[in-house]
Parts: C-alpha cells; sequence; structure tokens
C-alpha cells in the first residue's frame, strides 16, 4: 500500500513539472572589442651623410704661361687680399722674349724709316716724270708693308711684356687659400692649378651621395647640419646642386648643402654631417602582436565586416618592429582589424566595436 501511495505521488510530480512553462531563450552576448582602421602609412626616414666646410666660390689660381715656379709666397690657411703675390716663376726666359721683341720693333721702326724716304724721292722723280707710274705704287707698297711690319712688332712686344708680368700669381680677390698643389722647383704649364682660393661669403658642405640614394637626396624635405668641433649646434640646410654625374672612381654623385646663416664659427675644412630627411609612402602596415590569431601554420587575423561580424583573413609578416609585427600583404587600406582579444573569437561571431553604444 506504501508502494502505491509513492508512485502516485511521483505521477503527480512528473505531470506537474510537464505543465510547468519552458525556461526562455538565452540571449546572444556581442564581444566588445578593440580595432585598427587600416590607412596609408607615411614614414619619415633619416639618412646621414659625412662632409667638409667648403665656401660656396673656390678658384683654381694657375699661371698664365708655362715655366718653373721659383718660389711660393702663401701656405694653406693663409688669408689673402686681392692683389696679392701667390707665387713666382722665373722669369728670365720671358725677359729675353721681352728684350727680343723690342729689338724687333726697332728694326721694324728703321725698316719703315728708309722706306718712308725712299717713297718721298719716288714721289719727286715722278713729278719730273723720271720714273713710271708703277715704280711710284711699288714703292707705296714697301712702305706699306714696313708700316704694318712695325704695328706687329709692337703688337708682340706688348705681348712679351705681359708674360713678362704673368710670372708673377696674385689673388684675383681676397679670400683663404684652401690647398696648394705645386711646390717651389716644379715645372707647371699654362693653366696648371697652383692654388685654391676661397672666396669669403657662403659656406656650404660638400658630400658624396651613393648611386642608389640619389633621389632620395633630391627629394628630402629638410637637411640639417652638425659639425663635430662645434658640438650641441646644428644648422638647417638646403640643397644646391647635384651632379649630374656620378664620379667614375667612386660611383658617387658630389652634392653641396648650403648652410642658412653660417656665423665665423664655420672655418673651412671643418668636418660635418648632413642628415637628410624625407616623408616614405610604405605599403606594408604595423599592428600590435596581440592581433594575431596564432592557430594553424599560416597567421591571420580577424576583420570587422560592415555588418558588425568577424572573418578571418591570412596574412603574410614581415618581422618585427619593437612591440609590432610588419604585415607585408593581406591588408589593404580601409580595413578594420581586431587588434585586442583575438584568440576569443569565431568566425561569423558578431561584435561591438569600442566606443559604441
Amino acid at each position: 500500500m506504501k508502494t502505491v501511495r509513492l508512485l502516485a505521488l511521483s505521477l503527480a510530480a512528473l505531470l506537474a513539472a510537464g505543465c510547468s512553462e519552458p525556461p526562455p531563450p538565452k540571449t546572444e552576448e556581442i564581444r566588445l572589442v578593440r580595432v585598427l582602421k587600416l590607412g596609408p602609412i607615411e614614414r619619415t626616414r633619416t639618412v646621414e651623410y659625412p662632409g667638409d666646410v667648403r665656401a660656396r666660390y673656390e678658384t683654381r689660381l694657375g699661371f698664365r704661361v708655362p715655366g718653373k715656379i721659383l718660389e711660393r709666397l702663401v701656405e694653406v690657411g693663409s688669408k689673402v687680399r686681392a692683389g696679392q703675390p701667390i707665387a713666382r716663376l722665373d722669369a728670365r726666359d720671358l725677359a729675353l722674349a721681352a728684350m727680343s721683341a723690342r729689338a724687333q720693333v726697332a728694326q721694324a721702326e728703321a725698316d719703315k724709316t728708309l722706306a718712308a724716304a725712299d717713297l718721298a724721292r719716288f714721289r719727286e722723280l715722278r713729278a719730273k716724270n723720271f720714273i713710271s707710274q708703277a715704280e711710284l705704287e711699288r714703292r707705296q707698297s714697301l712702305y706699306d708693308t714696313a708700316a704694318a711690319r712695325l704695328d706687329a712688332a709692337r703688337a708682340q712686344a706688348r705681348q712679351a711684356g705681359n708674360q713678362t708680368g704673368y710670372a708673377l700669381l696674385a689673388a684675383d680677390t681676397a679670400g683663404v687659400i684652401t690647398a696648394i698643389e705645386a711646390e717651389a722647383g716644379q715645372v707647371v704649364g699654362a693653366g696648371q692649378t697652383v692654388a685654391r682660393l676661397a672666396r669669403p661669403g657662403d659656406r656650404e658642405i660638400a658630400i658624396a651621395v651613393p648611386e642608389s640614394q640619389r633621389d632620395l637626396v633630391v627629394g628630402a624635405s629638410e637637411f640639417t647640419i652638425t659639425l663635430n668641433a662645434l658640438g650641441g649646434r646644428s644648422w638647417s640646410g638646403r640643397l644646391r646642386e647635384v651632379s649630374p654625374a656620378a664620379d667614375p672612381a667612386t660611383r658617387t654623385y658630389g652634392a653641396r648643402i648650403s648652410i642658412a646663416q653660417a656665423g665665423d664659427e664655420v672655418e673651412l675644412g671643418m668636418s660635418a654631417r648632413v642628415t637628410a630627411r624625407f616623408a616614405a609612402r610604405d605599403s606594408r602596415f604595423e599592428l600590435p602582436v596581440a592581433a594575431l590569431y596564432s592557430k594553424g601554420d599560416t597567421p591571420k587575423v580577424w576583420l570587422v565586416d560592415s555588418g558588425g561580424t568577424v572573418r578571418l583573413q591570412p596574412v603574410k609578416t614581415g618581422g618585427l618592429a619593437g612591440a609590432h609585427v610588419l604585415i607585408d600583404s593581406g591588408l589593404k587600406p580601409g580595413d578594420t582589424v581586431v587588434i585586442a582579444g583575438a584568440q576569443m573569437l569565431h568566425a561569423g561571431e558578431r561584435v561591438r566595436l569600442l566606443g559604441e553604444k
């Protein structure tokens, strides 16, 4: 009897449970994620070049006549004024040439005087009809030739006199001697460089640019100059010129960087460093390491589409840059990438972006 009563109570409990309402469906949980929207990356790169301080205008001084240098009158670093002697040639041969030219002038003057006297006598004879007109014209021609020869001799004498003066090499303008390229006792040709003279005024830095970086220097937006002898200071610079041809020995392009507001403390010959800055558009993206989805052999990231759901996107990495990983391919500007919580997501899951209500 007792057993029957227990079965009845159990049946009543089951019927009561069957008549109760089903539990409400579980609401979908929308995960909150932090994202990064990709855009074009502008990077600022810097390249540094060694150089030295040069004058904006530098003159190569040389004799206008060949000869043997008798003495050199300046040293490297000497400050010279306009007209100051730099070097002197042995002028004995030039003096002899000038003496010979003067002798030729005297001879030509004598020939002209004789031709003039003959012409006067023959004019008198022609007036008395003792000679023909042709003979008189011949005497006139001899006189004209002697006069022309005298003019030529005088011009050669002046030239020889000038060449005697060319034996002394003088500075055209005031400046500083930056190099000596010939010494006393050396035989030099006309125009051969003996010394280099830097004119006062603008200063600039001479640098050598490798072939692969020539376009970078031409397109640089900013130049900063530092001098090893003047630590803690810097000057802004401006690209003045780049050689159109590479040096055949070094395969580098010579460039000149003008120094803005260079004072007297910027001396010629000082060693310098030029830092060129330029903006470079990079096709790679940088993402936090936590953005990578590490399951599987191929690295992936989660992309959020316009509907708020996520999907996996395979990417190709290009190494680390500090706390970030470089993405070489697989992404494009405008993509929205999950950068935190990537390991907790599932494909097709709806997410809510940080900052959205």
